[in-house]
């Protein structure tokens, strides 16, 4: 017998099969090339308006500036993006400490304690959640959520305020931190489940010891999307925060440190990176001018954040993805 190795050929050989096949590749990479070139074109476009407006005003008054007032008729043009960032942070990370946890434990129950009928049930009804108008979240904080935080626990809340939308932009991204680690739990094998109850383990120990460590790269992953649909959301956040942008006072502690009481932010009206570029879109300003180019400056900033947290989202799930 020979000893040379003899495989088997699993492709298919005729002529219109590999025209097929042709094919195909020529549609995925159509579409590869389309979604590159999309993000290409944006890129472009930003840089183009975002550097005419930089070569106007300086990029160190831009970023520290501590006063936005892009209306030409107010009583002057001021760029400075610091208001803007901190209410966008601001609504972001409280829209975090609600979405991340309730999430999470979330995604533990239906992985690891729902049954299958009540899973059937239950994750369809979160998928309705992200399904919802934001618009609709931002009405829904306005006329309710708020009026219920100032008979109850704020009664000194302004009618715009970012505490009301961090609370409906935080239950809006449940449903997405949810439904991915869910996903990235059910995916871990079900040998190391059993193998943690052979070492007498219970059920709470295998779930937050095994279960939670396996598919960390998946449920990060997920933070990081939600955080970043928590930074892009716009509706909710100019319906329930207002469209003001308002600079915090800065207080000083005994030592001299300063610092910003996150209340001076949550209970009052403010301004984040989208509203500002929809309050300017929306307006009379025409074309080429510096307001106007104000705004793409605003999206690649924007860009930029969302960028960074994509890129670390990614060095995050390498680093602890675990492969069975």
């Amino acid at each position: 017998m020979s000893d040379a190795d003899v495989t088997a050929d699993l492709q298919r050989s005729s002529g219109l099969s590999r025209l097929k096949e042709s094919g195909y590749a020529g549609v995925f990479l159509t579409c590869a090339a389309i979604t590159l070139l999309t993000t290409v074109a944006i890129i472009g476009t930003l840089l183009s308006d975002a550097l005419f407006f930089f070569s106007e005003v300086p990029i160190t008054e831009f970023l520290l500036g501590t006063n936005w007032s892009p209306n030409p008729r107010g009583e002057g043009l001021s760029f400075g993006i610091v208001p803007l960032v901190i209410g966008t942070i601001t609504v972001t990370i409280t829209a975090a400490f609600i979405a991340l946890p309730v999430g999470t434990l979330t995604a533990i129950y239906l992985s690891e304690y729902a049954t299958k009928q009540v899973r059937a049930i239950l994750k369809p009804l979160l998928e309705i959640l992200a399904g919802i108008p934001t618009v609709v979240y931002g009405y829904f904080a306005l006329v309710y959520v708020t009026p219920a935080l100032q008979a109850t626990l704020f009664p000194d809340l302004g009618t715009f305020n970012a505490l009301s939308a961090s609370l409906m932009i935080g239950i809006m991204t449940i449903p997405m931190v949810s439904s991915i680690s869910e996903d990235a739990m059910s995916a871990v094998p079900d040998s190391l489940r059993q193998a943690g109850y052979g070492l007498g383990a219970t059920k709470y120990e295998v779930s937050t010891s095994v279960v939670v460590p396996a598919s960390l790269s998946g449920i990060v992953s997920s933070y990081i999307l939600a955080v970043s649909r928590a930074i892009g959301e716009t509706m909710i956040v100019v319906v329930a925060m207002g469209s003001q942008a308002n600079m915090p006072q800065i207080r000083e502690t005994i030592l001299g440190i300063p610092y910003i009481n996150p209340g001076d932010v949550l209970f009052e009206s403010g301004m984040t990176i989208t509203v500002s570029m929809v309050q300017i879109a929306g307006g009379d300003l025409t074309g080429g001018s510096l307001p106007y180019d104000s705004m793409f400056a605003l999206g690649l900033t924007l860009f930029v954040i969302t960028l960074i947290m994509n890129v670390l989202s990614d060095i995050i799930a390498q680093r602890y993805r675990e492969e069975y």
